[in-house]
């Protein structure tokens, strides 16, 4: 799709704007054609209509339009504090990530709350995105889609800047104000947001981009110089800054620290997970180990993109070397013995006398137009080669949400590998679906997993990693009492419902000139 073609005037429709109809499709909506009648207030003389007046005669109800009456319900909603908000959410590209699934969660929650959402992004692709972005509960348009991502693979942080800033201002000439924006992941365009001095302008910050970006050679910090310096002076423009977790607050503190010393501190808003959407595991006790009279599946699950900050070899690693623990470690388990044939969706095994077999699983993000992702699959398949491992290592590239779930449901835990991860919804959409799960004890991770109880905080090495699937394989029951105490606490603390209250909140304070 072009910008000519996104760039259309409130009242029209494009290719990417979605609403949804009887019968579940997603047509273009239809502007409301009115009478004449509707222009003004309308005389209805009948019989039921009259009610008497001061001097006791019956006298003609005078109906306002439809429009009226709303706008003076409205009013009436202010002055209680129940007013709802017209809301706009930019993002960069709407595809699968933890970034836009927390995207999705907002816009769905706030529409649920009564508010207006709309979601304006520079990419959707309806093959490889979240379904809740096609089910019409809000609009979804498309503008600046033919600009490019990178430069022969360069610039990619120049090209993310202008793609938002046509976005951005798209929005401000196309359509009308909004009560507030809702930007994250690209900070230049809170300065061209804020034009429209009626709105508020909130910055949800995932993590300073500064510390993602690379400044390994000279030429690069020249190149980054100017960006991160815009990056720390646009982000304290936004009217609230919002951030993902306690380490990435703190991380905030000491990455722009003009800020800090100014008093702009972040709020913390924990992403969520609806957690309504797994089914209890009981696919997941089938014929592999025997564990008394109940038999389990000994299959180990890595969810992630295909990224190199995601340490997914780590994973790989600490697979191969739980093949190679002593026997005192993993008593009576002859893990070498066991093998795994996978043909296409079904599977076929071969068992050894001892009954045990391992599947590690291999989940992940993945987008053919990054360089990055096809060449990081290339490299951790040679790894589990390296490792003598891949027969027993499978890789799926991309998966719907259903699919996903019955991976969750199968698997005995999930392994999450990234240092550092500033949030990682991972670890919450695991524990939802009742598994627990072994990550680094650093980031986020150790704000949502709580050690020995939802499952295991290991420092990032093969062997600390090894040594914690070892005790789900020598009792699977343990896994299972740890899977229903995680499920518990996401439902208590992460849930969908508990991060709409509190965004609405923000929101509705904001707009009143309150704060939390």
């Amino acid at each position: 799709m072009s910008g000519a073609q996104g760039a259309q005037p409130p009242g029209e429709t494009t290719a990417t704007t979605y609403k949804s109809v009887e019968g579940g499709e997603n047509k273009a909506k239809l502007d409301i054609i009115r009478s004449k009648e509707d222009e003004g207030g309308v005389e209805v003389d009948k019989l039921q209509d009259k009610v008497p007046d001061a001097a006791g005669h019956g006298g003609p109800i005078k109906r306002f339009p439809k429009e009226r009456r709303e706008s003076r319900r409205e009013v009436m909603e202010k002055k209680s504090g129940r007013s709802k908000l017209n809301i706009a959410i930019i993002h960069p590209d709407l595809g699968i990530g933890g970034a836009e699934r927390l995207i999705v969660d907002a816009a769905v929650e706030l529409s649920s709350h009564g508010h207006k959402v709309h979601i304006f992004t520079s990419h959707h692709d309806r093959t490889r995105c979240f379904e809740e972005t096609l089910a019409g509960t809000f609009p979804v348009t498309v503008y600046g889609a033919f600009l490019p991502r990178h430069i022969f693979y360069r610039l990619h942080a120049v090209c993310a800047y202008l793609r938002c800033i046509f976005v951005a201002l798209c929005l401000l000439l196309m359509w009308p104000s909004f009560d507030v924006i809702l930007a994250d992941q690209v900070s230049i365009v809170i300065p061209l947001l804020k034009l429209k001095k009626s709105t508020k302008v909130v910055f949800y910050c995932h993590f300073p981009d500064m510390l993602l970006a690379q400044h390994t050679t000279v030429l690069r910090r020249m190149y980054r110089k100017p960006i991160d310096f815009l990056e720390e002076m646009t982000t304290g423009m936004a009217d609230l800054i919002l951030v993902n977790s306690k380490f990435t607050a703190s991380t905030f503190a000491k990455t722009f620290k003009n800020l800090d010393a100014r008093g702009i501190k972040p709020d913390v808003l924990y992403p969520a997970v609806n957690f309504d959407q797994f089914d209890e595991p009981h696919a997941s006790k089938t014929v592999y180990k025997f564990v008394g009279s109940l038999c389990y599946r000994l299959d180990f699950l890595s969810i992630n993109r295909f990224e190199r900050k995601k340490n997914i070899g780590l994973a790989i690693s600490a697979f191969a070397m739980l093949h190679k623990l002593e026997e005192d470690v993993i008593q009576c388990h002859n893990v070498a013995d066991a093998t795994l044939t996978v043909a296409g969706n079904s599977l076929s095994l071969s068992l050894s006398h001892t009954v045990s077999c391992f599947l590690f699983s291999l989940l992940g993000g993945f987008d053919n137009r990054l360089r990055e992702n096809v060449e990081y699959l290339e490299e951790l398949k040679s790894l589990a080669e390296r490792e003598g491992v891949s027969q027993k290592v499978k890789f799926i590239t991309s998966c719907s949400t259903a699919e996903r779930n019955t991976l969750l449901s199968h698997c005995l835990c999930v392994l999450y590998t990234p240092k550092d991860e500033h949030f990682g919804i991972v670890p919450l959409e695991a524990m939802a679906a009742h598994k627990p799960v072994i990550a680094c004890n650093s980031g986020g991770p150790v704000e949502t997993i709580r050690n020995g109880l939802t499952g295991f905080l290991c420092d990032p090495n093969p062997e600390e990693f090894s040594l914690a699937m070892a005790k789900f394989i020598q009792d699977p029951q343990m896994a299972k009492r740890m899977g229903e105490e995680a499920q518990k606490h996401v439902s208590d603390s992460f849930s969908t419902k508990i991060f709409g209250q509190r965004l609405d909140r923000f929101l509705v304070n904001l707009v009143r000139g309150k704060r939390e």
